[in-house]
């Protein structure tokens, strides 16, 4: 890459993001005819734009996505800041990903991306010293309740990230959020996750943790997805959104589930369906059959179950 005629990056070709947009949609178009193999590694890019908008990356800040994939969600919210000026982090298991996220970086210009291989759960590689490294913004779309995660493994984590409980060997959902969680700064700190509707209402292990993240006050809001947005798997997913140093302790449920375009394989969100989730989040807004501003109360009632049809009239 060295030889300048060779030299593919956007300085040396405009403005617009001629090949990074290029690898992406090649990437994309792999994950489709992959299916399910595809979702492992790529989030649709209104997925990926909602998350950004969401969570709303700052100038200087640092990003982190710990289950990275090809990168494409980790690009997607770092461009939200609009500058050059934020600090890219992830971690992929499996090398071959790894490999395209570190060339989808370069081909977007992201030259100071630090990403590492290995598994985050087990064997987190983004520390500083002896403690993990925090982040302002921590976003993933992790694979759904990954079996055999390392359960075994999480009481005597160094990190302490499972002190809310083990989440169970057959589902991972919660051993990301607690990772996720954990790795936000303390004062202001975000994190967006997609997660699959059980992570808002199963019981055992993964109620604890729940209760007690809703206790700690970090949850910010709950967003339900159309169904068929991913690949290779028709569930309904939703949004969960964490926010570190919360003054209020109201959370935002929002059923985006119904206003999405149909697709050939996959339906999309449009547009207007992004900011009016966007609006209606960062407004706080009640509207009928769509979005509810839940006190901490409702959802101790409702026994810490986030199952949002609870909050909001379907």
């Amino acid at each position: 890459f060295a030889n300048p005629v060779l030299d593919l990056r956007p300085s040396r070709i405009g403005t617009l993001d001629v090949i990074g947009n290029a690898y992406e949609y090649l990437i994309g178009h792999f994950a489709s005819d992959a299916g399910k193999k595809g979702g492992e590694f790529y989030t649709p890019a209104e997925v990926a734009t909602l998350l950004a908008k969401l969570l709303e990356p700052k100038k200087g800040e640092t990003i982190c996505d710990p289950a990275c994939g090809s990168g494409s969600l980790l690009i997607r919210v770092a461009k939200e800041v609009g500058s050059q000026d934020y600090y890219v982090y992830g971690q992929e298991v499996n090398g071959g990903t790894w490999a395209l996220c570190k060339m989808n970086m370069f081909l977007h210009g992201v030259d100071n991306a630090q990403i590492e291989w290995g598994d985050t759960l087990n064997s987190p590689k983004l520390i500083e010293g002896d403690h993990l490294k925090k982040f302002n913004v921590v976003v993933a779309n992790p694979p759904f309740s990954l079996d055999k995660w390392g359960a075994e493994h999480a009481a005597a984590d160094r990190f302490r990230r499972f002190h809310r409980g083990t989440p169970p060997k057959s589902k991972a959902d919660y051993a990301f959020i607690s990772h996720m969680v954990e790795t936000a700064v303390e004062d202001g700190g975000r994190v967006g996750v997609i997660v699959p509707h059980g992570v808002l209402f199963r019981g055992g292990a993964e109620g604890k943790v729940r209760q007690k993240l809703i206790e700690e006050n970090v949850l910010d809001g709950v967003i339900g997805l159309p169904a068929n947005l991913f690949f290779g798997t028709g569930i309904p997913a939703a949004i969960l959104l964490f926010k570190k140093g919360r003054k209020t302790t109201d959370v935002m449920f929002i059923d985006a589930s119904r206003e999405f375009e149909v697709g050939k394989n996959q339906n999309r969100l449009r547009p207007q369906d992004i900011d009016k989730i966007t609006t209606a989040f960062k407004g706080r807004a009640t509207i009928a059959k769509y979005a509810h501003q839940a006190t901490s109360e409702e959802i101790k009632q409702n026994e810490y179950n986030l199952n949002i049809a609870r909050y909001v009239d379907t």
